[in-house]
C-alpha cells in the first residue's frame, strides 16, 4: 500500500461532530469495495485523502489511523496530520511528497544540463543556457565556479536517468546528492 493512503478502522467510541465521516454519503468522495477490504477517497480541506478500511466502521463512530512503525512513517505521519487538520478545517501545509524548492529547482537544472550534454554540448555551452551568458566569465572558465556547477549539474542528470529518477526523488531513502 502507498504510504499516503492511510489505514483507518472504527474506535469504539461515538466521534464529536466535527471528527465525524459518514462514508456511505461521501460528498464529492468515492468509497468502493475490493477484495482486501474499502478503499475510500475523502475530499477534505481543498485535496483528496486516501483511506484503506478492512470494515466500514458505523455511521457517527471515531476512526483511528494506524501508522506502522516502518521505513514509510515519515511520509505516513504527514499524511495523517493533513488528513486531521482536514477535519479541523485548518491550514495543510504542504502534500507530504513534495520536494522542497531549492532540491526541486536542482533537479529541474540537472535534467535540462543532461539535455544539453546528450546533445553534444559543451559545459560552458550547458552553463551559458542554464545560467545566462552574462554570468560566464571570458577567462578563467577552468576555475569558474560555474564550471564545477554545471559538471555536478550534468552527473546528477546521468544519475537521475541510470537510477531511474523515481530512486533518486523517494525521500525514504535520505540521498542528499551534492
Amino acid at each position: 500500500m502507498l504510504p499516503t493512503v492511510l489505514a483507518v478502522r472504527a474506535a469504539n467510541r461515538i466521534a464529536p461532530k466535527s471528527y465525524q465521516l459518514d462514508f456511505d454519503n461521501l460528498a464529492g468522495g468515492e468509497l468502493r469495495r475490493a477484495p482486501d477490504g474499502w478503499h475510500a477517497i475523502v475530499p477534505l480541506g481543498g485535496t483528496k485523502h486516501r483511506l484503506w478500511l478492512g470494515e466500514l466502521p458505523a455511521s457517527g463512530y471515531a476512526v483511528v489511523v494506524d501508522l506502522p512503525l516502518d521505513a514509510d512513517f515519515e511520509l505516513r505521519l504527514g499524511a495523517a496530520r493533513r488528513f486531521w487538520l482536514a477535519l479541523q478545517r485548518r491550514a495543510l501545509g504542504e502534500p507530504p511528497l513534495a520536494l522542497p524548492a531549492l532540491k526541486r529547482r536542482r533537479l529541474i537544472l540537472a535534467l535540462r544540463a543532461v539535455d544539453g550534454w546528450q546533445e553534444g554540448n559543451s559545459y560552458r555551452q550547458i552553463a551559458q543556457g542554464l545560467f545566462g551568458s552574462h554570468r560566464i566569465a571570458e577567462r578563467a572558465w577552468k576555475t569558474d565556479d560555474l564550471r564545477s556547477r554545471t559538471i555536478r549539474l550534468v552527473k546528477l542528470g546521468q544519475r537521475l536517468m541510470r537510477l531511474r529518477w523515481r530512486a533518486l526523488l523517494d525521500k525514504r531513502r535520505g540521498r542528499d546528492d551534492k
